[in-house]
């Protein structure tokens, strides 16, 4: 063997020494958060604005002015995102962005623990890898909205379903109700398991109990007034739609221009057509969603396997909730991380099919979004034409990463006709437990398991002929 041969070897081989080191991932996990962090704190760019400015600001309402969003009057958000926001000032108001950078780190290790393991548990350290590698090359913006306490309870949600559907449920609505993407995973995991009933009977549970408190703190119809403020809304710069008017922009179009709206503090585009394609956008979701829903629905009833199904279609709603709607805000990316976290999980448990295209472009998807937001988004507002390619490129691989899901969902393998009749496949259904709850079930055949082995296959199984 040549030199040449055996340097590639021994870096292949130090390569996999560091990717499959807990300790070293969980170093990394530190290091990444502390620079965001700092960055965060005093980057350019404002990069921790909403947290410091906007949600202390509603803090501060309801602490000192005792004026509660989302009790007293309307809000944009769902009212638990009150709950993370109050939380961030358990060490007073001078420490708020500071807290909430700790919080969301302590979030991340939960989740990074469910991913990994814990004790003897040793799984999946490179999937860890690619969660880390994706906050760096996301940047700020990963620890610094709402968002980035929904996706650590995501994570840790749909990991869970196939021991615990119950909890799962529970978990991804309180998700829901703190910033309302997670439903898509829900509606994900309600077509694709069989224990569907119980999932849908405790989500609804959930938000009945969170619904039932809000109104006995006096919120009314506020309670849901998030849902008028969204749909109420224009087109904000960074959304896939805006992309037609900024290049617009861009050639000196007459009566086409970018401007800051003050009630939603965002940049949104106006001009000609504008109010039209913003009335559209909400029905054209619901369309794209529908298309989706019965795409899946297809391929369930001709006996799709649920982790065949899942991962793909978690990834396809989540893009679609990206790609079709009015604002697009960077923080939007961070939801991608929790299909392809599925998705890589599920394949190295054995199960569905490879996840590498979809978590190489998710990576793309967070460098490009880094590049835009914080540090040259002036440039982005002013339409600089470098910008707005990198912006169109960012929209494109969206779109790319919704077709490649739907297609996923589509060319599920079906049970063959051996399968069907001696359920041979569903043992070959389910991911391992994860940490911290304990392994070991029953099999299809009613005898338990070992230690890792693959678990409650009724659980996610669906045969619907």
């Amino acid at each position: 063997m040549s030199s040449a041969a055996h340097s590639r070897s021994d870096w292949a081989s130090s390569v996999r020494e560091i990717t499959s080191s807990r300790i070293l991932l969980w170093i990394a996990f530190v290091l990444v958060h502390l620079w965001l962090g700092l960055v965060n704190l005093n980057g350019p760019g404002l990069p921790l604005g909403d947290v410091s400015y906007v949600y202390k600001f509603w803090t501060d309402q309801a602490i000192v002015s005792h004026y509660w969003v989302g009790i007293d009057g309307s809000w944009v958000y769902p009212i638990v995102a009150l709950v993370p926001m109050l939380m961030a000032r358990a060490f007073g108001p001078e420490l708020y962005s500071s807290t909430w950078l700790s919080l969301v780190m302590v979030l991340d290790a939960v989740a990074l623990a469910f991913i990994v393991g814990w004790g003897r548990q040793r799984r999946h350290v490179d999937v860890g890898w690619w969660w880390v590698l994706f906050l760096l090359l996301l940047g700020p913006i990963a620890l610094g909205r709402i968002d980035s306490i929904t996706v650590p309870l995501a994570i840790v949600g749909v990991l869970q379903v196939a021991k615990r559907p119950g909890a799962a449920a529970a978990l991804l609505t309180i998700a829901t109700w703190i910033k309302v993407w997670p439903a898509a995973l829900l509606a994900a995991i309600v077509i694709a398991v069989r224990s569907r009933l119980r999932v849908v009977a405790v989500s609804v549970a959930t938000s009945v109990a969170i619904v039932l408190a809000a109104l006995a703190l006096g919120a009314g119809s506020n309670v849901f007034s998030f849902v008028g403020q969204q749909t109420a809304r224009g087109l904000q710069v960074e959304a896939p739609v805006s992309t037609i008017w900024l290049w617009a922009g861009w050639a000196h179009v007459p009566n086409v221009y970018v401007y800051y709206d003050r009630a939603l503090l965002t940049w949104q585009v106006r001009g000609p057509g504008v109010s039209t394609a913003s009335g559209l956008m909400t029905p054209l979701l619901a369309l794209v969603l529908v298309g989706v829903v019965i795409v899946a629905v297809l391929a369930v009833r001709r006996g799709a396997r649920a982790l065949e199904v899942l991962p793909a279609l978690s990834l396809a709603f989540v893009c679609a909730c990206i790609a079709v709607n009015k604002v697009g805000s960077p923080q939007y990316i961070t939801w991608l991380a929790v299909p392809v976290i599925l998705g890589l999980v599920t394949r190295r448990e054995g199960h569905g099919r490879s996840f590498r295209i979809p978590a190489t472009v998710v990576l793309v998807l967070a460098v490009l979004t880094q590049a835009i937001y914080p540090y040259l988004y002036g440039y982005l507002i002013g339409l600089n034409a470098v910008m707005l390619l990198v912006l169109s490129a960012r929209n494109l691989l969206v779109f790319v990463l919704l077709g490649w899901s739907v297609v996923a969902v589509w060319r599920a393998p079906g049970l063959t006709d051996e399968q069907w009749f001696t359920g041979s496949a569903s043992e070959a259904a389910l991911p391992r437990a994860t940490w911290p709850f304990p392994a070991g079930g029953k099999r299809a055949d009613g005898h338990r398991t070992a230690e890792g082995d693959t678990l409650d296959p009724e659980t996610l199984t669906d045969r619907t002929p």
